[in-house]
């Protein structure tokens, strides 16, 4: 919950005071406070149907809200924003299908908690390459290389999840 309220906090540090290292702060701890909550709950074997819907909804969200204003303020192209929202709304599309054909949603796959995991990490990296001149030359590379890496592996999970909902619903046919 506390990650799902993060969001509104990220996005006004963001776009209204322009105050990116506190942004990248608080995108970081999200990103880490993810991580935790995940080891945490498998840890101790206290994981619950609203966890596992509310953990990757945060990731969502925090994915899409950060592409938005990321896109707004012109740190990351449109094209590579639109890259990843054309794989979120094929998945969806793919999803509605699943579920017509009587089926919940697919569990959360390894390549997809990669592909989160960099973009988590890169995102915030990129922003303290730009609120911290004196990092740059370290974060920037740094965040590039998590970001193409985020990218590629958003996409291909993208496209496992699509077809497994085609073999299913093929199967259920």
């Amino acid at each position: 919950m506390l990650r799902l309220a993060g969001v509104p906090l990220f996005l006004w540090l963001l776009l209204v005071p322009q105050a990116d290292l506190w942004a990248a702060i608080v995108l970081a701890v999200s990103a880490i406070t993810d991580w935790a909550d995940g080891k945490i709950a498998r840890a101790t074997g206290q994981t619950s149907k609203l966890g596992m819907v509310l953990d990757p909804a945060a990731d969502r969200l925090y994915i899409l809200s950060t592409l938005a204003a990321f896109g707004i303020r012109g740190l990351l192209p449109w094209w590579v924003i639109g890259l990843i929202l054309l794989r979120d709304l094929i998945v969806g599309i793919a999803l509605l299908f699943l579920r017509r054909a009587g089926y919940q949603a697919l569990q959360v796959n390894y390549l997809g908690k990669a592909a989160t995991f960099n973009l988590l990490y890169g995102f915030p990296m990129l922003l303290l390459a730009y609120a911290w001149e004196s990092a740059a030359a370290v974060a920037l590379p740094i965040a590039y290389a998590f970001l193409m890496w985020g990218i590629g592996l958003y996409l291909i999970s993208g496209a496992h999840y699509v077809w497994q909902i085609v073999r299913i619903v093929r199967a259920a046919r």
